[in-house]
C-alpha cells in the first residue's frame, strides 16, 4: 500500500513544531497584529524581547574565548592568525569606507531632506539627549586604550568583546608556546566548555519567537505604520542603498571564494529573521558563528573576524550615518560643499568604529559630525528620532551579511576556508545539525529513515571463521565470560 499523505492541519502542525524559521515568522506577524491592534498592551511585552537579549549576551564572551583559543591552539601558527587579524582589519576599512561613499552618493542624488524647510529651533533636542543617556562617543586614543582589558573577569562581566578577543589570543599563544605536553588538560577542558555553551545556545533559541513577538509588538505600537509615510523617502533611500551595497557583497564573495550569497542567506534564514526581529544582530551571533563553523570556515577565522567585525564593521550604520547627515543638512537648507561633504566620510570613518554597545550611538555620531562641520545645528539630529527604529532593519541586515562575507572572504584569503565543504553546505548537499540542539529543530535537518533489519535466508550466515571480533565477543553470554575468565586464572 501506498504512504499515506498527511493532511495540510498535520504538515502545518509538523512544520511549526520542527521549524524555527516557521515560528519565528508567526511571531513576527503575531507581534505586528498585537502592536496595530492593542498598543497599550503591546507597550508592556518589552521585556520579552530584552529578557532574550539578555540571555544571549551572557553566553557571547565565553562563546568567542573558547572558540578563538581552541583555534588558535589547533591552528599552531600564531603568525597566521595575526595575518588573519591584519587582512580582517582592511577588509573592514574599504567596506564601511565604501558603504559610506555608497550613501553620500545616494542622498546627493536623491535628496530625501529637500523641500521640508524645519526651523532647528522648533525641535525638541531633549529626546536626543535622552536617546543617548548623556553619553559620548570615545576618541580614537580612548578607544584603543579601552580595547585593553584591566581585569580578566571583568573583560567577561562587562561583555567587552575586544577585550575578551585579547585575552584569547593571550592564552592561545600560551597554549602554543607551553606545549600540549605541559598543559595537557586545557585545551580539552575549553573545548568541552565550548560545547556545554553550544548546547546552551540551542535551549536559549527555543525563546526566540517569544522574543521576536514582544520585540515587534513594542515596535509597532509605540510608532505605528504612520510614520512610514512621513519619512516614505528616506526610508525607501536607505533600503535601497543598503540592497545596492547587498549586490556588491554577493559579486565581492564569488569573485572571491566562489561561493552565492543569495544561497547562504538561505542557510541563515533562520538567524537573519531572528536578527531582524528583534533588531539585534548580538542575539544571533553564537547560532552564525556554529553555521560559519559548518560551512567550511576555520575556528580561528571565526572566531577572530565575526566578532572583530561587530566593532568595526558596521556597514549598515556607514550607510545610515551617511545618508541622515545629507538628509539632516537638506532638511534644515544647508548646501554642503564637496570639502564639506568629504569631512563627513573623514569623521564618520573614525565616529563609526567606536558605535558598538553604545546607547543611542547613531545620534553622537551624528551630533559629532555635524560639530565637526560647523553649518548643521547639532539639534537637527532631533529630525531622525521618529524614523530611527525602523532603520534597524536595514542596518542589521547589512552588518550582518557584511561580516559575515568577511569571514569568508578573508579565510579564503589566508587558506582557512574548505571551499568545496562551503558550496556543498550551501548547496545542501550536507546538513548537519547545529550543535547543541536536536536535528528536528532544523526543517532541512531531517534524520534518515530507520532501515529496518534484513532478514537473512537459511544458509546465508556469515561462518564463524570470519565473523567480527566484536560481534563474536557480543554474543558471548556473560556466563560464559566469567567461567573463562576463571579458568585462566
Amino acid at each position: 500500500m501506498p504512504p499515506s499523505v498527511p493532511s495540510l492541519p498535520r504538515r502545518v502542525a509538523r512544520i511549526l513544531r520542527t521549524s524555527l524559521f516557521a515560528q519565528v515568522a508567526c511571531a513576527l506577524v503575531l507581534g505586528i497584529l498585537v502592536g496595530k491592534l492593542w498598543p497599550d498592551v503591546a507597550a508592556e511585552l518589552q521585556p520579552l524581547g530584552d529578557g532574550f537579549t539578555r540571555l544571549i549576551k551572557t553566553i557571547i564572551s565565553p562563546l568567542v574565548f573558547c572558540v578563538v583559543v581552541v583555534g588558535i591552539a589547533k591552528a599552531g601558527d600564531l603568525k597566521a592568525f595575526g595575518r588573519i587579524g591584519l587582512k580582517a582589519l582592511i577588509w573592514f576599512e574599504v567596506a564601511s569606507t565604501l558603504a559610506l561613499l555608497i550613501g553620500l552618493l545616494a542622498a546627493n542624488i536623491v535628496q530625501p531632506g529637500s523641500g521640508m524647510n524645519v526651523d532647528p529651533s522648533t525641535l525638541n533636542t531633549s529626546a536626543v539627549d535622552a536617546k543617548t543617556g548623556g553619553g559620548s562617543l570615545p576618541s580614537t586614543t580612548e578607544f584603543i586604550v579601552n580595547a585593553i582589558p584591566t581585569s580578566f573577569i571583568g573583560a567577561f562581566a562587562e561583555n567587552e568583546l575586544l577585550q575578551v578577543l585579547i585575552l584569547a589570543c593571550l592564552v592561545g599563544a600560551a597554549l602554543l608556546h607551553l606545549g600540549h605536553t605541559k598543559v595537557p588538560k586545557v585545551l580539552p577542558a575549553i573545548e568541552q566548555a565550548q560545547e556545554i555553551i553550544f548546547a546552551v545556545v540551542g535551549f536559549i533559541m527555543r525563546l526566540a519567537p517569544i522574543a521576536v513577538f514582544g520585540a515587534m509588538a513594542v515596535l509597532i505600537g509605540q510608532y505605528g505604520l504612520g510614520v512610514i509615510e512621513t519619512y516614505a523617502k528616506l526610508i525607501i533611500l536607505c533600503y535601497a542603498a543598503a540592497a545596492f551595497f547587498i549586490v556588491l557583497l554577493a559579486v565581492a564573495l564569488k569573485a572571491v571564494t566562489g561561493l552565492s550569497l543569495w544561497k547562504f542567506l538561505r542557510y541563515i534564514r533562520e538567524e537573519m529573521l531572528l536578527a531582524l526581529g528583534t533588531a539585534s544582530t548580538e542575539s544571533v551571533m553564537p547560532r552564525v558563528m556554529q553555521k560559519l563553523r559548518r560551512a567550511g570556515a576555520r575556528d580561528d577565522a571565526v572566531g577572530l573576524v565575526l566578532p572583530t567585525g561587530y566593532s568595526f564593521n558596521l556597514d549598515g550604520a556607514s550607510l545610515y550615518l551617511s545618508i541622515g547627515t545629507l538628509f539632516i543638512a537638506q532638511a534644515v537648507g544647508v548646501d554642503l560643499s564637496l570639502s564639506q561633504q568629504i569631512t563627513v566620510i573623514l569623521v564618520l570613518m573614525l565616529t563609526s568604529k567606536g558605535m558598538a554597545g553604545i546607547p543611542g550611538s547613531a545620534f553622537l555620531a551624528l551630533s559629532a559630525t555635524a560639530s565637526s562641520l560647523g553649518a548643521i545645528p547639532a539639534g537637527a539630529v532631533a529630525l531622525l528620532l521618529g524614523v530611527d527604529r525602523i532603520m534597524d532593519s536595514m542596518r542589521v541586515v547589512t552588518n550582518l551579511l557584511g561580516n559575515c562575507v568577511a569571514v569568508f572572504a578573508v579565510s579564503r584569503w589566508e587558506g582557512a576556508l574548505d571551499a568545496d565543504k562551503a558550496k556543498k553546505v550551501l548547496d545542501g548537499e550536507i546538513v548537519v545539525a547545529a550543535e547543541g540542539e536536536d536535528d528536528e529543530d532544523d526543517e532541512d535537518s531531517e534524520k534518515p529513515e530507520p532501515k529496518m533489519p534484513e532478514l537473512k535466508k537459511p544458509g546465508s550466515e556469515q561462518p564463524e571463521s570470519v565473523q567480527p571480533e566484536s560481534e563474536k565477543s557480543a554474543t558471548v553470554p556473560a556466563q560464559t565470560t566469567k567461567e573463562t575468565a576463571s579458568e585462566a586464572s
